[in-house]
């Protein structure tokens, strides 16, 4: 006997417009990738030299700080996107699947959790920082 007809073989394999938000996602993860990505470089760049203290000042402005974030969550979703497409067509057998999906979400979320967490610490210390050094100054009857 035969296999049935072309749509009895597709039934139950999900719907076929489901891609279009991942796809449409991971285009504009892409573009801003590519934005931030330029900033990022340009920034680095035009540097007047690369000692720690002028990468902290850099990185801990608010505009660059708040750019940084946000290629950093840009690339970590971007990154899981596109892992995710690799995984469900290469990764066959169900509880495979889940594993390497579980696997690629912790990696994605922890690394970006991560990365924004250390961010953040660099701002609160250089605000402490120049907290530290406006006491001090004001303390010692400085201007």
């Amino acid at each position: 006997m035969g296999n049935g007809t072309s749509i009895g073989r597709v039934r139950g394999h999900g719907s076929a417009h489901s891609g279009t938000h991942h796809w449409l996602v991971q285009r504009y993860t892409a573009i801003a990738n590519l934005f931030l990505g330029l900033w990022l470089v340009f920034g680095l760049v035009t540097m007047p030299n690369y000692e720690y203290g002028t990468l902290m000042t850099w990185a801990t402005g608010p505009f660059n700080a708040v750019l940084l974030a946000l290629f950093v969550v840009s690339t970590f979703w971007h990154a899981r996107l596109g892992l995710q497409v690799v995984v469900e067509d290469y990764v066959h057998d169900h509880a495979n699947k889940f594993a390497a999906m579980a696997a690629l979400n912790l990696a994605a979320f922890g690394g970006a959790g991560a990365s924004l967490f250390f961010i953040a610490r660099m701002v609160m210390l250089a605000a402490g920082q120049e907290s530290a050094a406006a006491a001090l100054q004001s303390a010692m009857g400085g201007r």
